[in-house]
């Protein structure tokens, strides 16, 4: 069940199909730099910027819930999974917001290539006032200066004059608006990857917990028909 603690809460939304290392490290690594309380896998319901996913809500919520067990500081969220609409990352913010209260201190865990496609996000700019956001160096991307790619687009600029801030022990002073980068171990796995090495009948192992590759065998996820 999600925690009512206080403390920053992470927020890690995916697709999660399936959910693989790289995303847990990513959960972890962010737990430790950011000084966060926990951290939450989001699964996607109906992810509006990708295709439909190819393992069913079900199966994606149920896989996230296997790979977060034993791990304290993790939890699943199943609220995208359950609503009817699309995926909007600002309506799960505004539903968290109603759930946890407007001062809990929210950070949205981004890579480098999503933050840099923001302004194509819904509502993108209602974002700031609701979570803060921290964007992780990933694999491909230089590991200095602002942590993403040094061109981004004038409107992402502008709207983040201000928020930029190297400083973790902020997060907790505020609920919302601030942009902060740190590093992650660049683990250069995909879902993508899995589901292409599955397909071809080889091993996934040590690309995603075993209790995921357990439950894809079980129910014959990514296999070739």
């Amino acid at each position: 069940m999600p925690t009512t603690e206080a403390g920053p809460l992470g927020l890690l939304g995916g697709t999660f199909d399936p959910i693989h290392l790289g995303h847990l490290r990513l959960a972890e690594e962010a737990r430790e730099a950011l000084g966060l309380a926990r951290v939450r896998l989001i699964p996607a319901g109906q992810p509006p910027h990708r295709d439909t996913p190819l393992s069913s809500s079900a199966d994606r919520l149920a896989m996230a819930r296997l790979a977060a067990a034993g791990n304290p500081a993790l939890e699943v969220d199943d609220g995208e999974i359950r609503a009817a609409t699309r995926s909007y990352t600002v309506l799960t913010l505004e539903r968290l917001r109603a759930e946890l209260g407007p001062e809990r201190p929210l950070v949205l865990i981004l890579g480098a290539d999503a933050f840099q496609g923001l302004p194509t996000w819904h509502r993108w700019q209602e974002l700031f006032a609701l979570t803060h956001i921290a964007v992780a160096n990933r694999p491909g991307y230089a590991p200095h200066g602002r942590r993403w790619p040094g061109v981004l687009s004038p409107e992402l600029d502008e709207t983040c004059a201000g928020r930029m801030s190297t400083d973790p022990a902020r997060i907790a002073a505020a609920p919302a608006g601030l942009v902060i980068p740190f590093d992650m171990t660049p683990l250069d796995i995909s879902a993508s990857l899995v589901r292409d090495l599955l397909a071809g009948g080889h091993s996934a192992r040590y690309l995603l917990p075993d209790s995921v590759l357990d439950y894809i065998g079980l129910h014959h996820l990514y296999r070739p028909n």
